[in-house]
């Protein structure tokens, strides 16, 4: 008899194994994902596979396409020159607003989420690139809110898509990824100095350093 418990087990497992073989790119972009071959793949019934895709779903890696069947979410190079178009042309203009707005509370708490950044990113035993996504998203999004621009961040909201940013931080080589959490603790420098020009600077620094790598690799 298979228990609730040893469901979840294996529901938790698949999820994990898939989730870390999209990243990887063992499945590719546009791979089929079907719930049979997956199964046999991981040793599992398919009712895990079933739920580990319904989670992978929610989390924007994989689609669920009506009649066809689960496949990996795709972004094409046009996708994503699209998505850093935006960003390029919006977030450096609402960081260079936030310099002149952020107020002590405001940079402390920048600051601490780019050492965090610094401490779970950097290379080690203790890496965990995926603890990265949601400081990453706290970060920018705090951006956001000191800027006080609500268009803008409705805009860049449209862009700021989970799956992109996950795998930029995967995708990384050591090189572009210390260039990435540098530039977060040098957007705080130039916040707390009160240049937007510095500011703005950075993060187009910051996004072309994403760019360049997710564009090269897809």
């Amino acid at each position: 008899m298979v228990t609730t418990t040893t469901a979840g087990r294996a529901s938790e497992r698949a999820h994990v194994a898939l989730r870390e073989a999209i990243l990887r790119g063992e499945l590719a972009a546009g791979a089929h994902l079907g719930e049979v071959e997956l199964a046999e793949r991981l040793g599992v019934s398919r009712t895990p596979v079933r739920e580990a895709l319904s989670r992978l779903a929610s989390e924007g890696l994989v689609e669920v396409l009506p009649h066809r069947g689960a496949r990996v979410v795709t972004f094409s190079p046009d996708d994503l020159d699209g998505i850093f178009d935006v960003r390029l042309a919006l977030e450096p203009r609402a960081t260079g607003r936030a310099a002149g707005r952020a107020t002590a509370d405001d940079l402390a708490a920048l600051d601490d989420l780019a050492r965090r950044m610094l401490v779970v990113g950097s290379p080690g035993p203790d890496q965990d690139l995926d603890a990265l996504v949601p400081l990453n998203r706290e970060f920018h999004a705090r951006l956001l809110d000191v800027a006080a621009a609500p268009a803008l961040s409705s805009a860049l909201a449209n862009v700021m898509h989970t799956p992109v940013v996950l795998r930029t931080f995967h995708t990384y080589d050591a090189a572009s990824l210390h260039r990435s959490l540098a530039h977060h603790a040098e957007i705080v420098a130039a916040l707390r100095a009160g240049d937007p020009d510095w500011a703005s600077a950075v993060m187009r620094s910051h996004i072309g350093n994403a760019r360049a790598v997710m564009v090269r690799r897809s």
